[in-house]
C-alpha cells in the first residue's frame, strides 16, 4: 500500500514543470538560494532561540503578572489625561476666553448658594415657610 502511494506521488511529480536550465546545458551556473537577510541576521537567530526556550519552559511571550499589566495601564490613562488636560489648558490661554470663562463660573456661584441653602433645610422649615405665604396670601385677599 506505501509504494503505491509512492508510485502516484512520483507520477505527479513527472506531471509536474521542471526548470529547463537542468535539461538545456548542464555547464550552465546552477542559481542558489537566496538567503533571507532578516533570518540571517544575527538578533533575529538570538530572538528566535530565545522565544524557543522561553516555550520550552512554558512561559508566553506575554507572561507579565497580572498586577503589573494593570499598573502599566493605569499609568498610561493618567498619561493620556495629563496631555489632554495641556492640550485644553493651551486651547484657554487666550485672554478672551479666559475671561469668558471667569465670568460663566461668576455666574453659576451666584446661582447655585440659594439653591444649597434650600436642599440642606430640614423639611420642617420647608413647610413652615410655605404655610407662612399661604397666609400671607389669604390675608392680602381679605384686605382687597
Amino acid at each position: 500500500m506505501y509504494s503505491e502511494i509512492q508510485r502516484e506521488r512520483a507520477d505527479i511529480g513527472g506531471l509536474m514543470a521542471r526548470p529547463e536550465y537542468r535539461e538545456w546545458n548542464p555547464e550552465l551556473i546552477k542559481p542558489k538560494k537566496l538567503l533571507n537577510p532578516v533570518k540571517a541576521s544575527r538578533s533575529h537567530q538570538e530572538l528566535h532561540r530565545e522565544l524557543l526556550m522561553n516555550h520550552k519552559r512554558g512561559l508566553g511571550v506575554d507572561s507579565k503578572p497580572e498586577l503589573q499589566r494593570v499598573l502599566e495601564h493605569r499609568r498610561r490613562n493618567q498619561l493620556i489625561k495629563k496631555k489632554k488636560e495641556e492640550l485644553e489648558a493651551k486651547r484657554l490661554q487666550c485672554p478672551f476666553e479666559q475671561e469668558l470663562l471667569r465670568r460663566q463660573q461668576r455666574l453659576n456661584q451666584l446661582e447655585k448658594p440659594p439653591e444649597k441653602e434650600e436642599e440642606h433645610a430640614p423639611e420642617f422649615i420647608k413647610v413652615r415657610e410655605n404655610l407662612r405665604r399661604i397666609a400671607t396670601l389669604g390675608s392680602e385677599e381679605r384686605a382687597l
